[in-house]
């Protein structure tokens, strides 16, 4: 506000909004130091039913039963860049390389967990501490292992390691184990009480100037509500039958 009454100084920075021909006369001033240039996101309005067609497609596709979830939308995926919605480029630059890699380390852990026999010892400790109390009791402890693991680390690393050993719990005592995968679903997106158990929580922790008992304090509480409403709630949802 009122820069053109504004004495500047060395080193004072400027966020300015303008038009490119004034950029570039400000770039020709030796006075000024031009640090980067945003710029405003192009759309491409012209693919905008286009490309929610698509997205549309998708949907109904992977509901509708039609095509698995994971082939509907990799067709959708093609279906963009051959429209030409999106770009080679910038196809290659959205994809997180950084969730690729960490899955496919954490799914082969997890096969090999299952292969080696490992998850199936760690189903039976769990069945031999609470296997006596019912599959409610079994589900519980799941849930409760998941979200603790969670708060530690990658919550997709907290699903895939502990999926395994729920679906060989659940073969073990006779019940179909779907509620059990719903319970490490729920319980690995259920990371409230430390500032490193999910991305959002690790980007305000520092804005917002949190303390680390700030999340113990308020995660803890929300994470034992969840914990008991899903003990009760998904087995009345999703039948151990």
């Amino acid at each position: 506000t009122k820069l053109s009454t504004t004495k500047l100084q060395a080193g004072d920075v400027l966020l300015l909004h303008c038009r490119k021909d004034r950029l570039v006369d400000l770039k020709q001033r030796e006075g000024f130091v031009v640090v980067s240039d945003v710029g405003l996101p192009g759309f491409r309005r012209q693919k905008l039913f286009i490309a929610t067609s698509i997205i549309a497609g998708v949907v109904a596709t992977a509901a509708l039963n039609l095509l698995p979830i994971v082939v509907a939308a990799i067709a959708g995926c093609i279906t963009m860049i051959l429209s030409r919605c999106l770009t080679l480029e910038e196809a290659y630059e959205a994809i997180d390389w950084k969730v690729i890699f960490l899955l496919a380390g954490v799914l082969t852990l997890g096969i090999a967990l299952e292969r080696s026999g490992v998850a199936v010892l760690a189903a039976e400790t769990v069945i031999s501490v609470v296997g006596d109390m019912g599959p409610i009791a079994v589900l519980s402890a799941f849930y409760l292992i998941t979200t603790l693991l969670s708060e530690a680390m990658s919550n997709n690393a907290s699903a895939a390691l502990i999926a395994p050993i729920a679906i060989s719990a659940a073969e073990a005592i006779g019940v179909s184990p779907r509620p059990f995968l719903f319970a490490v679903a729920f319980a690995a997106s259920s990371s409230f009480m430390t500032p490193v158990g999910y991305q959002t929580n690790t980007m305000i922790y520092g804005v917002g100037q949190y303390k680390y008992l700030d999340f113990v304090k308020v995660g803890t509480p929300l994470n034992l509500l969840l914990w008991a409403l899903a003990t009760f709630m998904i087995p009345v949802l999703w039948p151990f039958e």
